[in-house]
């Protein structure tokens, strides 16, 4: 039995950087990973899906370019085996680079294999027992594959599996009308598919307010998008060549034929293999793992990081967890998950930048609040650039003038939102953000603008 400091099973966000944090600190590493370096992030999610947005969104520009007076010269196209060759050269230096660093890592030895606790403080990878009185896992997350009637009998594809495409399916059937789901939906549109979205909520993106929902699916509709919201798929077939999708909205059936279907309806942590019963870690219903404000597991000397803790399901939570357990383990500094601010993006065209409550969570608190609102199209920015889709939202605590959250959909707002973030975090007043003075021409220098006209939330 192989003796170490510390075990990291699973190389996403949070276990490299932890590797490199404790190998730094003098400890004996032992670091496993079944499959790819580098988690979801890196092969699955967000660096491939960005790069595949980036190609998708430069032939959308391509198409309205005479909108700018340039003139191309004869149709657009997309030839999508050099548009995965792109993507696979972005991702590739990245994989490459999370393995290299782990293996070059003094201090650190790498398992390749599937890594199971054999008991509270014992992994087995392969046919090799691993010791160690601390163990971090960092399993991530895959795609939830539906009990769908007829699914196991046809062909489906995931997060994973679309990013071995290299053509462009005919009509691309999308099961989840959120994150996932509605970034591929706009993608493949952009790239010539055809594609239908069906979600089961009376709106796409669920957690969102409503008005920020309606207006992420008129952007799509106006690219020729189909959205059904309300509609519950009942059952999957083979049709010929293509796949026959029934679904049901307000009792009456209908069906949606299309040539590939995307099950992109939520995730599940990859927990359920890794004898976690064995040193008696407790998980949920779900099978997240359940950990307490600063990732620790109810078992001794086990710490969950990442999306497998369910505290969080993006690359900078997973990040953040890295952060939280290496303070408190090294640094003598007590942060906690429940410091953190929620914030994400959505990267649909244009983007949606959230931070903090949404407009219905701070009705439901009943707490006295101030709104303001912008929309795009007088963002002189945006207004420049010909890209005016969208509207600005912040809600304010009206008795500790406190920014409590912001829905940002528009140009550039994955960024923008980050002004608003920093001052949220900062626990200052809106006056601060309100009496700053931004550079122009921005979309950031309407931020102060808008909280010059806060009126109470009605």
């Amino acid at each position: 039995m192989a003796a170490y400091d510390a075990i990291i099973i699973g190389t996403g966000q949070a276990g490299p950087a932890l590797a490199r944090r404790l190998a730094g600190a003098g400890w004996k590493i032992a670091v496993v990973e079944r499959k790819l370096f580098g988690g979801t992030c890196v092969n699955t999610g967000c660096t491939p899906t960005k790069t595949l947005i980036a190609s998708a969104y430069a032939a959308y520009l391509a198409r309205r370019a005479a909108e700018y007076g340039v003139t191309v010269g004869g149709p657009v196209g997309v030839d999508m085996k050099a548009v995965k060759a792109r993507k696979d050269a972005v991702v590739r230096p990245s994989r490459e680079g999370v393995e290299r660093s782990l293996k070059s890592l003094k201090g650190c030895t790498v398992f390749q294999g599937h890594g199971r606790f054999v008991g509270s403080k014992n992994v087995q990878v392969n046919d090799e027992v691993l010791s160690a009185d601390k163990i971090f896992i960092n399993v991530g997350a895959r795609a939830v594959v539906p009990p769908i009637p007829g699914l196991e009998q046809v062909p489906y594809l995931t997060n994973s599996s679309m990013m071995d495409l290299d053509f462009v399916p005919p009509h691309l059937v999308v099961l989840g009308g959120s994150y996932v789901g509605l970034e591929f939906a706009q993608a493949y549109r952009r790239f010539g598919s055809k594609v239908t979205v069906i979600e089961l909520a009376p709106h796409l993106i669920a957690r969102e307010d409503e008005d920020v929902a309606r207006a992420v699916a008129e952007i799509l509709k106006e690219e020729n998008i189909d959205i059904r919201i309300n509609s519950k798929v009942v059952a999957v077939a083979k049709e010929g060549n293509n796949i026959a999708v029934t679904v049901e909205n307000a009792g009456t059936k209908s069906q949606v034929i299309g040539s590939h279907l995307l099950l992109a309806i939520g995730r599940r942590p990859n927990t359920d293999d890794l004898g976690l019963d064995k040193a008696g870690v407790a998980t949920d219903a779900r099978g997240y793992i359940q950990v307490d404000d600063q990732l620790r597991t109810n078992a001794p000397g086990i710490w969950a990081l990442g999306d497998c803790n369910g505290r969080g399901a993006f690359t900078h939570t997973s990040w953040n967890d890295f952060q939280i357990v290496a303070a408190n383990l090294l640094d003598n500094d007590p942060r906690r998950v429940s410091d953190r601010i929620t914030a994400y993006a959505l990267y649909t065209d244009p983007p949606l930048g959230r931070a903090g409550m949404t407009e219905a969570e701070v009705r439901k608190s009943g707490r006295p609040a101030l709104i303001a609102t912008m929309a795009m199209e007088d963002v002189s920015r945006a207004y420049e650039k010909g890209e005016t889709k969208g509207f600005m939202k912040i809600l304010v605590d009206k008795e500790t003038k406190l920014i409590v959250g912001a829905s940002l959909l528009g140009l550039s707002a994955d960024e923008v939102i980050h002004c608003i973030l920093d001052v949220m975090y900062a626990k200052a007043p809106y006056t601060v953000l309100q009496r700053a003075m931004h550079i122009h021409p921005t979309v950031s220098e309407f931020i102060p603008t808008m909280l010059e006209d806060l009126a109470p939330l009605s």
